[in-house]
C-alpha cells in the first residue's frame, strides 16, 4: 500500500481510493490513519487529503493560494480516483464531505460509511439507496469489503 497526501502529484490513478469524508479541521477522529493501517498489507494507493502541513491560518477564500491548491488537488483526485471511500463520523457536521457525495453520487465509484449518530443520516442513507452506492455500518465492515473486493 502507498499513502499520497494533499498536495502530492499523482501521476498514476490504478487502484486509487480517495479518502473523502470527516476531516474538519483536524477536530475528526482521524479515520484515514484507522484505514491506512488496516489497508497495509493491500496494493492500495490512498489519496489522503488530510494535509500533513495544514495550516489553520489559511483563509477560505478563492484568493488564499494554499487554500485554493487544497481544493483543486481534493477535486481532481475526486475525479480520477479509481474508488472513493467516504466516511461521515458521528462527532462531525462534515458539509464538505457532503457537497462531495452530491457531487459524486451517480459516478458508480462511491462506498459510503455512515454510523448511527451522524446528524444528516437519513440524509445520506436517501441518497445512497437512489443512487445505488454501496454503504457500511461501521468502518470495519468498509475495510472488510475492500480486502475482499
Amino acid at each position: 500500500m502507498k499513502i499520497i497526501y494533499a498536495p502530492q502529484n499523482v501521476e498514476n490513478f490504478d487502484n486509487t481510493l480517495f479518502l473523502a469524508g470527516s476531516i474538519d479541521m483536524n477536530f475528526a477522529v482521524n479515520w484515514q490513519q484507522e484505514l491506512s493501517e488496516k489497508l497495509a498489507d493491500t496494493d492500495y494507493v490512498l489519496l489522503n487529503p488530510r494535509r500533513l502541513d495544514w495550516d489553520g491560518s489559511w483563509e477560505n477564500t478563492i484568493n488564499e493560494v494554499a487554500f485554493v491548491q487544497q481544493v483543486t488537488w481534493e477535486l481532481d483526485c475526486l475525479e480520477k480516483a479509481a474508488q472513493i471511500v467516504m466516511y461521515f463520523a458521528p462527532t462531525s457536521l462534515s458539509p464538505i464531505s457532503l457537497l462531495e457525495l452530491g457531487l459524486f453520487a451517480d459516478s458508480k465509484k462511491i462506498w459510503v460509511c455512515c454510523p448511527e449518530g451522524f446528524w444528516r443520516k437519513g440524509n445520506v442513507d436517501i441518497v445512497c439507496q437512489r443512487h445505488q452506492i454501496r454503504q457500511f455500518v461501521g468502518l470495519d465492515e468498509l475495510i472488510e469489503a475492500l480486502k475482499n473486493q
